[in-house]
């Protein structure tokens, strides 16, 4: 255990620190200048402060005073030595964060059982702070475990939907990283970046409702087809929206959301503008941009000019302005993605 000493004083400085060295495991620390003892405690960490009140300078209380305005030292046990037994005194040291206090001439009768008691004190403090820190090491590997968990659920929930879809996995994960790179290029805040990330690929888990004659169907959909297709928004929906993750939340809010368009012509409810979630005119722009320069059995891949064209296009009428812009401002973070996420996963 670490023990500053402050004292002009010599000869206490020299009595305290034999009084303190004779107890193994107690180390002092004496300063007889008033502003090196400070920057010494406030530059490491004692387990006990002894300063005294009447020094030049830096008196006692506004040592102790500056001491306590470091938060990282508002447990440090603090002693005061004084020749005063005014109650004002003791009043003011007490206010600025004195725990206890020792009346010259020091008796050492007196001096090791408070400086005893002190440091008992320091070590209680010692042991709740590991025992907290403990604590919240073990909460973040719990929340990290709950985190893992609910990943893979997103990503089970994505898998089963490519099972019966003709997109791929290297789709889910080009367009779950564009999503991203929208949301980080809007200034959003990084933990909904991460979120939305790990929640667009459960953008068409409706699409487990759909039947495969119409899913898998190579040609142009009927008005009849069309419209049970469309209703895939709302099934992803409800067998999202219950949980009590806000990740699949965010994934149950993109699912219903995805396919509405900017001016309103959108589907399943028609909403417009800023009524559209922001997660889902992100995933619209994001979704359909790689869809569009994907290769499907119905279609080839469309070049990378042509697909810009179209966002382009469409900016204000199916896209939100904003987010088509944002994921084109970043071209080359763009590109870096599809070369990653290049081949079929």
């Amino acid at each position: 255990m670490k023990i500053a000493i402050i004292d002009d004083t010599p000869l206490n400085l020299v009595l305290m620190e034999k009084l303190i060295g004779h107890h193994p495991g107690w180390t002092p620390v004496t300063f007889g200048v008033p502003g090196t003892g400070l920057q010494w405690c406030l530059a490491h960490e004692p387990d006990l402060i002894i300063v005294d009140y009447m020094m030049p300078g830096l008196d006692g209380l506004e040592f102790i005073r500056r001491v306590r305005a470091e938060h990282a030292r508002d447990d440090v046990p603090i002693l005061m030595v004084t020749a005063s037994d005014e109650r004002k005194v003791r009043y003011d040291a007490l206010e600025a964060g004195a725990n206890d206090f020792l009346i010259k001439p020091i008796d050492a009768h007196e001096f090791n059982p408070r400086v005893r008691n002190m440091l008992m004190l320091r070590e209680a403090h010692l042991a709740t702070r590991t025992r907290a820190e403990t604590l919240a090491a073990e909460v973040r590997r719990a929340t990290e475990e709950i985190h893992a968990r609910e990943r893979e659920t997103v990503t089970r929930l994505a898998r089963a939907a490519e099972f019966r879809d003709p997109e791929t996995g290297a789709h889910i994960q080009r367009m779950a990283h564009y999503s991203a790179l929208i949301a980080r290029r809007l200034q959003l805040d990084a933990d909904y970046a991460d979120a939305i990330l790990q929640a667009a690929p459960m953008h068409d888990v409706g699409k487990l409702g759909i039947p495969d004659y119409i899913l898998l169907k190579a040609g142009r959909l009927t008005a009849e087809e069309m419209a049970i297709m469309r209703r895939h928004p709302v099934i992803g929906h409800d067998i999202l929206k219950d949980s009590s993750s806000a990740i699949i939340q965010l994934g149950a809010s993109i699912a219903l959301s995805h396919h509405e368009k900017f001016d309103g012509s959108g589907y399943p409810n028609g909403l417009a503008g800023a009524d559209i979630p922001i997660e889902g005119r992100i995933v619209a722009v994001a979704d359909v941009f790689d869809a569009l320069t994907s290769e499907r059995p119905y279609k080839p891949a469309w070049s990378l000019e042509r697909a810009v064209a179209w966002l382009e296009d469409g900016r204000g009428r199916h896209f939100d302005p904003v987010c088509v812009d944002a994921l084109l401002s970043n071209w080359s973070e763009v590109l870096r993605i599809r070369d990653r996420f290049g081949a079929e996963v």
